[in-house]
Parts: C-alpha cells; sequence; structure tokens
C-alpha cells in the first residue's frame, strides 16, 4: 500500500495520472462546497423555522451560529487529527459525521434534534477543510498547486455567499426540511466516491495533542459567542440575566488562560509569537470586522426583510444572489490587483465602499425597492472581497515561513468564531432593540411588531456602522509587505521578523 502511495503521489504529475487527480479534486471540492455551505444554507429559512418550531429570532440564529462556532473551535484539533489518522480514515468519517448530522436536522421534531444536527454537521466540517488543503499540498505538483489551491479558495468564499440564494429557491416550493433531504445524496455520493477512489497520502505520525489548550480554548471561544448571543434574553426593559456575565467571564479567563499557556509551551496549538507583528495584528482585527460584518447582515437581512418587507423566500434569495456571485468571482481578481497595487489600494475603497453600504441599508424607505436591496446587497459583497483577501494575505506575507501555519491557524480560527460571534452579537442587539421599543404594549399589533424589528434591525445597523469605520481607521496603518516579511514603507518590519524568527517559545 505504502509502494502505491508513493508511486501514485510521485507521478500525479504525469499525464496519465492526470483523470485520478481530477477526479481527486472533484471529490474533495464537492464535498467541501456542500459542507461550507452549510453555514449559510438556513438563514433565510429561518423565519419558516421559527413559525414551525415556535421559537424566536434570538433562539433561531443559534443554528446559524453553532455551525460557525464549532468548526473555530475544534480547528486546532483537526490539525492533530491530520497528522494522526490516514488521508481515507479522516475523509470518510469527516462525510459520515456531515451525512448523520444532516439526517438528524432533517428529522428532527424540535430544536434541540435540529441543532444537535447542526452540530454534528460542523464536526465533519471542521475535520474537511484542512483534510482537503493537506491532500491537495499532497498530490499536486507545486506547478500545478496554485490553481489547485485557487478553486479551494472560491469554494470558500462562494460556497457561503450562495446559500441564501439556493436555500430561497428551495424554500419557494418545499418546506425547510428539504435543505437536508436535498443534500443528504449528494454527501452520501461523495462518501462512496471516496471510499472506492480516495487513497492514502497524508502521512500519520503520533504527535502530542495538549488537550488543556484544547480545553481552554473551547470554554474561552464558546463562552464569549454565547455570552453575547445570550444578551438579547432580557426583558422589554434590556435586562440582563446574571448568568450571561459569568460566561462572558469564563470565556475571557479561559482565552487568557489559553494565549499564556501557547507562549509558554514549546510546542503550542497555536503560536503566539504571530502577533508580535503588526501587519500581521491588523491583518487579524481587519478580518475580524469584516466577518463579523458580514455574516451578520447576511443572517438579519433577511430576517427583516421577510418579517417587515414581507418578501418572499425566493425574492429575498433572488436579491441576495447577484452580490454571491461576485463575491466569489471577484477574490481571484482581488489577487491580481493585489499583486499588482498592493493592499491599500484595495482596502481604504473597500472599507469606504462598506461604510456607504451600511449607511444606506440604515434607510429603510429605500428598502422597499427589491433592485435597491440588491444593489446594495451587490456592493456590500463587493466591499467585502476588497477587504478579506489582501487584508489577510498581506498580513501573512509578513510572517518567517515557520510561522505560516500558525498564522493561517489562527486566521481560520478567528474567522470562523467572529463570524458566529458577528451573527449572535447582531441577533442579540436586534432582539434587544426589538423588545425596548414594544415596552409597555400590552397587546402589540402586526404595526407595532413591525416598527419594533425595524427599530431593533436599525440598533444592529448601527452597530455595524461603527465596527466599518474602527475598520478604516485601522486600515490607514496597512503597509505592504514583501513575501519575504519585509515591508516596502516601513524596514523596521524586517527587524521585526528577524525578532520572530531568532526567539522561539519555551518551555
Amino acid at each position: 500500500m505504502e509502494a502505491n502511495m508513493q508511486a501514485g503521489i510521485s507521478a500525479s504529475g504525469e499525464d496519465k495520472k492526470i483523470p485520478k487527480v481530477g477526479q481527486l479534486l472533484a471529490v474533495l471540492l464537492s464535498g467541501a462546497f456542500v459542507a461550507i455551505l452549510n453555514e449559510t444554507l438556513l438563514n433565510v429559512a429561518l423565519v419558516q423555522i421559527m413559525g414551525d418550531l415556535s421559537i424566536d429570532p434570538h433562539l433561531a440564529q443559534w443554528l446559524s451560529t453553532s455551525y460557525m462556532l464549532v468548526i473555530g473551535v475544534l480547528i486546532p484539533v483537526s490539525a492533530y487529527l491530520v497528522q494522526r489518522f490516514t488521508t481515507r480514515q479522516l475523509y470518510l468519517s469527516a462525510m459520515i459525521l456531515f451525512l448523520t448530522g444532516t439526517l438528524i436536522a432533517g428529522f428532527s421534531a424540535n430544536f434541540a434534534i435540529l441543532i444537535s444536527g447542526r452540530v454534528v454537521q460542523a464536526i465533519g466540517t471542521a475535520v474537511l477543510i484542512p483534510l482537503m488543503t493537506n491532500i491537495i499540498l499532497a498530490v499536486i505538483p507545486i506547478e500545478r498547486r496554485g490553481a489547485a489551491m485557487g478553486l479551494v479558495g472560491l469554494v470558500l468564499m462562494f460556497a457561503p455567499a450562495i446559500g441564501p440564494t439556493l436555500s430561497g429557491f428551495i424554500l419557494q416550493f418545499l418546506s425547510w426540511r428539504w435543505l437536508f433531504f436535498l443534500v443528504a445524496p449528494i454527501v452520501l455520493m461523495t462518501i462512496l466516491f471516496g471510499y472506492w477512489r480516495l487513497k492514502n497520502v497524508t502521512r500519520t505520525s503520533r504527535p502530542k495533542l495538549d488537550v488543556i489548550s484544547i480545553i481552554l480554548s473551547t470554554i474561552g471561544f464558546g463562552g464569549l459567542v454565547f455570552g453575547f448571543g445570550s444578551l438579547g434574553e432580557g426583558g422589554g426593559e434590556g435586562a440582563v440575566s446574571s448568568y450571561v456575565y459569568y460566561v462572558l467571564g469564563a470565556g475571557a479567563i479561559s482565552l487568557i488562560l489559553f494565549v499564556l499557556r501557547q507562549i509558554r509551551l514549546k510546542t503550542p496549538v497555536m503560536d503566539m509569537r504571530v502577533f508580535r507583528n503588526s501587519m500581521f495584528t491588523i491583518a487579524v482585527v481587519l478580518s475580524i470586522i469584516v466577518t463579523m460584518t458580514m455574516f451578520a447582515m447576511m443572517l438579519v437581512l433577511p430576517i427583516y426583510l421577510q418579517q417587515v418587507l414581507l418578501y418572499s423566500t425566493l425574492t429575498t434569495g433572488l436579491v441576495m444572489l447577484p452580490g454571491g456571485l461576485l463575491n466569489g468571482l471577484m477574490s481571484p481578481v482581488m489577487g491580481r490587483l493585489f499583486d499588482k497595487y498592493g493592499p491599500r489600494v484595495l482596502l481604504i475603497p473597500g472599507i469606504s465602499m462598506l461604510i456607504l453600504t451600511i449607511i444606506g441599508f440604515m434607510q429603510t424607505e429605500l428598502l422597499q425597492s427589491p433592485w435597491i436591496v440588491m444593489g446594495l446587497q451587490t456592493v456590500l459583497m463587493i466591499s467585502i472581497a476588497m477587504i478579506m483577501m489582501p487584508s489577510q494575505t498581506n498580513g501573512l506575507n509578513a510572517l518567517p515561513t515557520e510561522l505560516y501555519p500558525h498564522g493561517t491557524a489562527v486566521l481560520s480560527t478567528l474567522q470562523q468564531t467572529s463570524g458566529a460571534l458577528g451573527a449572535a452579537v447582531f441577533i442579540s442587539i436586534m432582539q434587544s432593540g426589538q423588545n425596548k421599543a414594544l415596552a409597555g404594549i400590552a397587546n402589540p399589533g402586526q404595526a407595532e411588531q413591525a416598527a419594533a424589528m425595524t427599530a431593533g434591525v436599525q440598533d444592529a445597523f448601527m452597530i455595524g456602522l461603527i465596527l466599518a469605520c474602527a475598520g478604516f481607521v485601522i486600515a490607514l496603518f496597512v503597509n505592504r509587505v514583501n513575501t519575504d516579511g519585509g515591508s516596502h514603507e516601513t524596514p523596521e518590519h524586517k527587524e521585526e521578523v528577524k525578532e520572530l524568527a531568532a526567539n522561539p517559545a519555551v518551555e
């Protein structure tokens, strides 16, 4: 078997092996597309689910938030799993977990079972994403690797962006359960194809897993997201349950302990030295701000359009379609522009567009027209494409080679958890604003309910505007960085990189 493996890998660049590599990429990308698609597939369906299961928006948002949160907290564990188990074991296990979660969610009788299915789906996705990258690095020759990784990037950006449109079309004719039933056969086909065609192309070892670090990061990220997501549970006067503060405190303390432990470990789960580089830290902050805003808007907007403006699920999905398509298609274009002009030429206009778009969404009278909503959503997704790729690439370029894996892990983890945090915080703000507007109204009618939700959405958009303005200020400090860790504008960045490489972590 080992000899066959090595033969397959070494010959992967030969013409006779290209079809098999193409099949391998097809099964990996199709599996990843379906898995990542589920991050946003339920966004448009939340209103229908809320009615069927008799739950409020604050509870319903956990169907999306929990998915991203589980992926975020499990990414460090997945790095260990990729080294510990074979390619076939991990791929088949990940896809079987995803299929199991899909069936649990599809047949769920109540909210608790539904969210349990989502969590099982997310566990499979968390293993699949890093595994896909490792397989591509193992079987694709270096001269073709850029194109393959470009396809991976396209899937990672395009799948969540197209989720609301696809679900809107399905929901126009079928119930929300079919969002899971239609996915299940596709997942089953990828499992069967992977069973017959996928070979073991990664080497296994027995790396040491620091269980304490995993526990601390899980409690930390989970506590903060759950705590902030629970802020909207208060009553009409905006009261917050006392347990929320304990959860937030536990999350913050756990994250601090996690960081301190990573600094002391000889082989950390996440090397915190990456934050000693200013350009990488700026990239992380910008990524958090933009991801929070993107996933929050993709969650708040469909609820507002359907419950207040009475858009159908199909109309809601269609108005979000051009933005989703362009977001995925613009990423390779932004990559070429970044190579030619650097990050500032894209970041400053991109964040300016983001600010103006949020201001546009705050003009509720404009949202009566689906065409205006479509235009605003399209500009929003283009601005996000102009910000995310340049800031993250520039930040990773600033790191020395030995810190690339840790920088990627940090960005991936924080991107998922900040998406979950953004969704939880914005829905909580919306729910809290709605509760305050309804305070003192004994039996609110449809008009009062719509006005209250509009007030809550306005509060959420205002927080998004503040975050975007903060991102604009931070972007002013971005300088172009060479791939060797140097900076065109500030030579001291080279000294930062040298210091990072010369000072390893201590036991």
